[in-house]
C-alpha cells in the first residue's frame, strides 16, 4: 500500500483483525454485486469505501424518480441514466482509486457464470426469485460465496450462502425451485426506505468478512428484520440432503 492507501484505510488498519494483511485482500478482492438498486447501492457505497480493489456492478435497468427515495447511489441528475453506470461514477467520487465495471446487462446463465467465477465474493442484490436462483447456482458451481439480502414493505432478510463448507446450505435450500413463492415487488408492495440501508449496509459487512477471514458468517442462519417492532430473530437452517444444487 502506498501513503494515501496507509491513511485514507487507517481505521480498518487499526483494527487488529483487519491490520494490513486483512486490508491488502479487501484492495485485491473482485467483488460482484448483481442489482444496483436499494440494496445494491449501500452495499457497493461501504464496500467501494472500504477499498474493495475491483466491483463489478450488474444492472440492465434505468435509474427513476420513484428509485431515490431508497437508492442513494443515484441522483435526480442521473434519472433515466443506466444504474450500473450511474453506480459506477458514485462509487469512483468515493474513492477513484478502485476499479468498477458497469455491466449494462440483463446476464444470461452463460454470462453470469463467467462473471461468478472471476469473483471473490458475490452479491446478491436482486428482487426477484429467477434471478437469486441463477445467481446461486452459478455461485455453488464455482464455489464463490454468496450473500444474499432482501427487503420487502417493513421486513428485510439476510444470510450467507458458502459452497466452500460441506455442511452449508444454499439459497434453493431454503426456498426450492418450483415451489410457488410469489415475488413481491416494491412498485406494488412498497418498501420503507431506510431497511434496504441496514440488509445492505450488513451485506457489505459479511463480504468484507469472507474476504479477509474474520468472524464468523451468516452461513447456516438467517437473519429476519421485523422493521416496525426493529426486532432481529435467527433461524438456524440447515443443508437439505435432497437439493439439486449443493449435493
Amino acid at each position: 500500500m502506498n501513503d494515501d492507501q496507509l491513511l485514507r484505510y487507517s481505521r480498518h488498519i487499526l483494527l487488529e483483525d483487519i491490520g494490513i494483511e486483512g486490508q491488502e485482500r479487501i484492495l485485491e478482492a473482485k467483488v460482484l454485486i448483481i442489482g444496483a438498486g436499494g440494496l445494491g447501492s449501500p452495499a457497493a457505497l461501504y464496500l467501494a469505501s472500504a477499498g474493495a480493489g475491483h466491483i463489478m456492478l450488474v444492472d440492465d435497468d434505468q435509474v427513476d424518480l420513484t428509485n431515490l427515495q431508497r437508492q442513494i447511489m443515484h441522483t435526480t441528475a442521473r434519472v433515466g441514466s443506466n444504474k450500473a453506470e450511474s453506480g459506477r461514477d458514485a462509487l469512483l467520487q468515493i474513492n477513484p482509486g478502485i476499479d468498477v465495471t458497469a455491466v449494462c446487462e440483463r446476464v444470461g446463465d452463460q454470462r453470469l457464470a463467467e462473471l461468478v467465477r472471476g469473483a471473490t465474493v458475490v452479491l446478491d442484490c436482486t428482487d426477484n426469485f429467477k434471478t437469486r436462483h441463477a445467481v446461486n447456482r452459478a455461485c455453488f458451481a464455482a464455489g464463490v460465496p454468496l450473500v444474499s439480502g432482501a427487503v420487502i414493505r417493513f421486513d428485510g432478510q439476510i444470510s450467507v450462502y458458502d459452497p466452500r463448507g460441506a455442511a452449508t446450505p444454499c439459497y434453493s435450500c431454503l426456498f426450492p425451485e418450483g415451489q410457488n413463492f410469489e415475488d413481491a415487488a416494491c412498485s406494488t408492495m412498497g418498501v420503507f426506505a431506510p431497511l434496504v440501508g441496514v440488509i445492505g449496509a450488513m451485506q457489505a459487512a459479511e463480504a468484507l468478512k469472507l474476504i479477509t477471514g474474520i468472524g464468523t458468517s451468516l452461513a447456516g442462519r438467517l437473519l429476519l428484520l421485523d422493521g416496525r417492532a426493529m426486532e432481529w430473530t435467527s433461524i438456524r437452517v440447515g443443508k437439505n440432503p435432497d437439493c439439486p444444487i449443493c449435493n
